[in-house]
């Protein structure tokens, strides 16, 4: 068969579609890890408001994360066996996280009132230990998979900053979904969490070209440094600004509950973005390109068409879910 896209293309092409489905799974599932991270300072009156604002949706959220790495296995096999070989324990940790958080999701509104604060505790444990293995996988990630005290110590950063940056639009989703009392501790919450969220993405943006030689040229080289100067400078705008629209009191009209989290987005996607720069072609920092680790273009060009069937579909079920529940959140019932 021949490829109908040039071979050239294929990779690149599917790095594209696997990086917007990680993208859209850290700013999607990030603020249902985030709520479920927050149930565990709310008392149990208002943490069945907090579920119910995320129930519609953290499932089919999950299913980025399932269509970027289901992208990497098929199209960049070779990498997709050297990651998990390096990730298998986080990885697994993730997972069951990740399976504690689905199960008590379900357990916690059909269970008996004394067994209830059991699965409250999993609810949070799940999601925390699934928002720590993540920070953990991406500062792993980025040292190449170093094994040495300081990369251990950078990735235990890693998973602390991500975390509070799942925290944070966690809280944002809640100032967008909630109102009242619970509105208003998510403003505090949000506060809080934006600047170790903002000091956790400096780290990592000022750790990752003094690690590599090659991202510090990429980076601080001319004319590169002049058309990148554009992502730091909009992500300290919106940082700044997100502090002084959180400073000010709730409008009584709710007109602007979905500044903070689309701000949030906004400020992942640029983070994203200078972790995207960084580190192409390499599918594995450092060791393996894209084309080095890409699959064959004939199977490159099938898999293609089943991936834009895909992903406009999952792509369209989220946009009509969050359309469908739009509006404030009101309380989850399966009876």
């Amino acid at each position: 068969m021949t490829p109908f896209i040039d071979p050239f293309w294929l990779p690149v092409i599917f790095a594209g579609l696997m990086g917007l489905s990680i993208l859209l799974y850290v700013i999607l599932d990030g603020y249902d890890l985030g709520v479920g991270i927050l149930t565990a300072f709310e008392p149990t009156e208002d943490r069945d408001l907090m579920v119910a604002s995320i129930g519609p949706f953290w499932d089919a959220n999950e299913t980025w994360l399932v269509l970027g790495i289901g992208l990497l296995l098929v199209a960049f096999p070779m990498a997709h066996g050297m990651i998990l070989t390096q990730l298998y324990l986080p990885v697994t940790f993730m997972l069951l996280g990740l399976i504690a958080r689905g199960v008590a999701f379900e357990f916690r509104a059909k269970a008996e009132p004394d067994w209830k604060p059991l699965w409250d505790r999993v609810f949070f444990g799940g999601s925390l230990l699934s928002a720590l293995t993540q920070g953990y996988i991406l500062g792993a990630y980025i040292l190449s998979f170093d094994q040495s005290f300081a990369a251990v110590l950078f990735c235990l950063l890693a998973a602390l900053g991500l975390t509070a940056g799942y925290v944070f639009v966690g809280a944002c989703w809640l100032i967008y979904k909630t109102e009242g009392k619970l509105q208003r501790q998510a403003v505090a919450w949000a506060r809080k969490s934006l600047w170790i969220t903002a000091a956790g993405m400096a780290i990592v943006s000022v750790a990752t070209p003094l690690l590599s030689d090659r991202i510090f040229d990429r980076w601080f080289g001319l004319p590169a440094i002049i058309a990148l100067l554009p992502i730091p400078m909009f992500s300290a705008i919106i940082v700044i600004g997100l502090a002084i629209f959180l400073a000010r009191p709730v409008r009584d009209d709710d007109a602007l509950s979905w500044v903070p989290l689309a701000a949030a987005g906004t400020l992942f996607a640029l983070g994203f973005i200078g972790i995207a720069y960084s580190f192409y072609p390499y599918v594995v920092p450092d060791k393996l390109t894209i084309w080095e680790a890409a699959s064959s273009p004939e199977a490159l060009s099938i898999i293609l068409i089943g991936a834009l069937f895909v992903l406009p579909v999952i792509l369209g079920y989220s946009i009509l879910s969050h359309w469908i529940f739009r509006g404030k959140a009101r309380p989850l019932s399966y009876y």
